[in-house]
Order: C-alpha cells, then sequence, then structure tokens
C-alpha cells in the first residue's frame, strides 16, 4: 500500500509584479505536483507558468474551490489515500485563509494525512504589521454585511470590541465596494478611532496609511478596484 499523500499549502502573489516575494522552494514543490485545487483556473495557470515555464499545464488535473463550488473533498481524500500529493492555489497570498482551501486540509487531517503550510505573502499578516496597531491582541472578520443597515451594525460592534478587548480589528471588501466601505467607515466609527488602509500590498502602487477617523475625512483615496485590509483600532495606545 502506498504512503499516503501529502497537501501542500502553496502562497502566490499579492501583486502580478510581486514574484520576488514568493519562495525559492514553492517552486521545487509546484515542479512534482500534479494535482491542485484553484480558485481560478486562469490565473492558476498563468502563475505555475510564472513560476516554471517548463511545467507543462496540459498534463495538471486543476480542480475548482469557490465561493460557488466547494472543493471535492471526497476526491481530495482518494488521491491522498492513493499516495497522491495534492497542491492548494489560493486566487492571492496564502491559501486556506479567507478562501475554501481549509476544507481540503480539513479532509486531510480526518484522514490523517500531512499538511505543509508554506512560507509566502499574507496580505492580512502583512498589513497588521505596517499598521502600528495591536498585533498581540486581533481578529480577523472577513467580509462585512453588504447592505448599509448591516454593515453600519457591524462597524459599529467591530469598533465596541476593539476598544473594550484593546483589540486590532480587520476586514476586507470586494475591490469594486472598496470607496463604499471607506465611507460608511468614516460615517459610523469614532473620530478617534484609527483606521489603517493597505492596498496593493507588496506591488508597486502600495499604499499604507494609518490616521484617525476624524483624520481620514480631510481626503479619502481612490480605493476603487484596488486590493485592500482595513483595521480599526479603537483601543488606547
Amino acid at each position: 500500500m502506498s504512503a499516503t499523500g501529502k497537501v501542500y499549502l502553496i502562497p502566490t502573489v499579492l501583486s502580478a509584479d510581486a514574484l520576488f516575494s514568493i519562495p525559492a522552494y514553492t517552486t521545487a514543490i509546484a515542479q512534482q505536483l500534479r494535482v491542485f485545487y484553484v480558485e481560478n483556473e486562469r490565473t492558476a495557470r498563468r502563475y505555475l507558468k510564472a513560476l516554471d515555464r517548463n511545467i507543462n499545464i496540459d498534463e495538471l488535473q486543476l480542480l475548482p474551490m469557490h465561493e460557488n463550488q466547494p472543493p471535492d473533498v471526497a476526491l481530495a481524500k482518494k488521491h491522498l489515500l492513493a499516495g497522491t500529493d495534492i497542491g492548494v492555489l489560493s486566487e492571492a497570498g496564502c491559501p486556506a485563509i479567507a478562501d475554501p482551501g481549509h476544507l481540503v486540509v480539513q479532509a486531510a487531517h480526518s484522514i490523517d494525512a500531512r499538511v505543509i503550510p508554506m512560507v509566502g505573502p499574507n496580505s492580512m499578516l502583512l498589513a497588521l504589521m505596517a499598521s502600528g496597531m495591536n498585533g498581540q491582541n486581533f481578529q480577523f472578520t472577513g467580509y462585512l454585511p453588504i447592505k448599509a443597515p448591516e454593515r453600519g451594525k457591524a462597524l459599529r460592534q467591530l469598533e465596541e470590541e476593539s476598544e473594550r478587548k484593546k483589540q486590532t480589528q480587520l476586514f476586507i471588501e470586494t475591490p469594486y465596494r472598496n470607496n463604499q466601505l471607506l465611507k460608511d467607515i468614516l460615517d459610523h466609527c469614532k473620530d478617534h478611532t484609527r483606521l489603517c488602509v493597505a492596498v496593493d500590498i507588496t506591488g508597486p502602487e502600495e499604499f499604507i496609511k494609518t490616521k484617525t477617523i476624524k483624520e481620514w475625512r480631510k481626503a479619502l483615496p481612490d480605493l476603487h478596484k484596488r486590493p485592500a485590509i482595513f483595521l480599526l483600532y479603537a483601543g488606547m495606545i
């Protein structure tokens, strides 16, 4: 009987110009794998070719995992039990963080298959590092509600929790809704609360600024269709 396969959590770039942020050992692993779970087949193909143009994309099995199609975990278990290693590729950054890759990881753990997280860029941690906010106590909420009443309530709750626990709050939005989210933050949060906006991290147009809500109201950046992380901190410095 063959040994159980392994799951490799393979980081990808946060920006098209940031291949430098991927460690060399990632390429060595990618060259060996034939089965990948990916959020987007087209961008996964492009990324693998960027890692090594000699990778034969047509020989690979690129299995979907996205919001409308969860990964086929039964197939993942079948591959692993047959001794086949699997790669998991996020659309950007580290897999299994704010994407469906965690379901493949769960499947691996359920059959005692080894899971190997690989070093690479993570927008949330990079933003937290650069924010000047509390890096010992923080919470990532993911996407906030889209509708105005629910979103306003969620923002006030995050602000209150940040103040009470001295906790940094991180969240994200679909890039084409960034400007509206920024406006909602300024409408619902207190003047003294600090907000960090981190955009295009590792890219040539990288923008990371921390200001109070009152200061942000003086001039707003255009965040439309730019990948961004938002961080709130209402606790005492």
